[in-house]
C-alpha cells in the first residue's frame, strides 16, 4: 500500500509491567468508503521493532457490490512488504510480473531490494459480489548490504505455513520461529512474524530470545503482569524477560520483532534506506518514469509534491 506521513500514533504510559517499554495506540484514519486504518509504526520515540518499520491495521470495511479497493501502482526501494488478512481478499500485480491473490492467513512478502512497483486491487468476483476486510501491511527495512538486492515475491498458502493448536492457543508462523514451530519464509535478516490467537483466560509466551519483540492487539484484551490491555495497541517490550499473555476475552494478536537493524533509516513516502541520497535518486526515477511498469496497469500514483 501507498503511504503518507500523519501524525504519530500516542504513546502510553508502560506502568507497573517492568517489561514494557513503549504502549501505542494507533492513530486511525478514514481513506475513504469508511475504509479505516490504524498506524502503529513508524513513532517518534520508536521508528522500528527488529526490522519492522511500517505497521498498518485496515478494516473492518465493507465494500458493497461493485465497490472496492483500488491501490493504483506504486514504487517502493528498501524494504520487503508483508501483507496479511484475516477477512476479504487482494489481488497483487507487481513490476515483477507476479500476479497473486492474497487470501487470509496467507504469507505474501514482497521484496523491493533496488525497486519495484504494485498494485493492490479487490479481485473482480468479490468486487461483483460485495466483501468485507480486515488485515496488516508490514514494511520490513532490509539490512545494510541488501537494501538494493533484486526484487523478489514469495507467497505461502494458509494450508502451507505451520500452526501451533493446544488447550484454547492456536498460532499460525508466518515468518521466522515460533512455539517450537519454523516457516519456511526466506529472509535477508532475523525477524519473526506470528498470529496468535487465545481464548478466555488462556496464556501465550512471548519468548525472550528475540532482541527486539511486540504485540500487536488486533481484537480482545489481555493481561500481562497485572496490568490489563485493550486492542488495538502495539506493546513494545524490553529484551531478556519471558512475558506471558492471558487473555480475559477472546482475543487475535501479531507477535512480531527480530533483530535490530545496525542503524536507523529514512522513510519517505513508500521509500525507505539508509541514504538520504538514495532516496532523492528514487523520487527522481519513479518522476522519470524509470521503475519498471505493472503488465496490464495504466495507471499510478504520482510522486507527491
Amino acid at each position: 500500500m501507498s503511504w503518507m506521513p500523519s501524525n504519530d500514533p500516542i504513546l502510553g504510559d508502560a506502568r507497573s509491567c517492568d517489561a514494557l517499554e513503549l504502549m501505542i495506540v494507533p492513530r486511525t484514519r478514514d481513506l475513504g468508503d469508511g475504509f479505516l486504518v490504524r498506524r502503529a509504526l513508524p513513532h517518534g520515540k520508536r521508528q522500528m521493532v527488529g526490522p519492522f518499520i511500517f505497521f498498518d491495521h485496515f478494516g473492518p470495511v465493507q465494500f458493497v457490490a461493485g465497490k472496492g479497493m483500488d491501490v493504483r501502482p506504486h514504487p517502493h526501494i528498501g524494504l520487503a512488504t508483508v501483507t496479511y488478512l484475516f477477512d476479504g481478499s487482494i489481488m497483487h500485480r507487481d513490476s515483477e510480473g507476479n500476479i497473486q491473490e492474497i487470501q487470509p492467513g496467507a504469507m505474501n512478502l514482497m521484496t523491493a531490494g533496488r525497486g519495484i512497483a504494485h498494485s493492490e486491487r479487490t479481485p473482480d468476483v468479490e468486487r461483483a459480489n460485495g466483501q468485507s476486510m480486515l488485515g496488516l501491511q508490514s514494511w520490513i527495512a532490509l539490512p545494510e548490504g541488501k537494501e538494493e538486492i533484486a526484487p523478489s515475491f514469495q507467497h505461502y498458502s494458509a494450508a502451507s505455513l505451520p500452526t501451533v493448536n493446544d488447550k484454547g492457543l492456536s498460532a499460525r508462523i508466518i515468518a521466522g520461529k515460533a512455539f517450537g514451530a519454523i516457516s519456511q519464509v526466506e529472509m535477508v535478516s532475523d525477524w519473526f512474524y506470528v498470529e496468535v490467537a487465545l481464548d478466555a483466560g488462556m496464556t501465550a509466551p512471548l519468548d525472550a530470545d528475540h532482541e527486539e519483540r511486540a504485540i500487536y492487539l488486533v481484537d480482545g484484551e489481555v493481561e500481562i503482569s497485572g496490568d490489563k490491555f485493550s486492542a488495538p495497541q502495539l506493546l513494545v517490550f524490553r529484551p531478556g524477560d519471558r512475558i506471558a499473555v492471558k487473555a480475559l476475552r477472546k482475543t487475535k494478536m501479531m507477535f512480531l520483532g527480530g533483530s535490530a537493524l545496525e542503524g536507523p533509516r529514512h522513510i519517505w513516502w513508500n521509500f525507505v534506506s539508509s541514504s538520504k541520497d538514495r532516496i532523492e535518486q528514487a523520487k527522481a526515477d519513479w518522476k522519470a518514469g524509470r521503475f519498471e511498469h505493472v503488465p496490464g496497469e495504466h495507471e499510478f500514483i504520482p510522486l507527491p509534491e
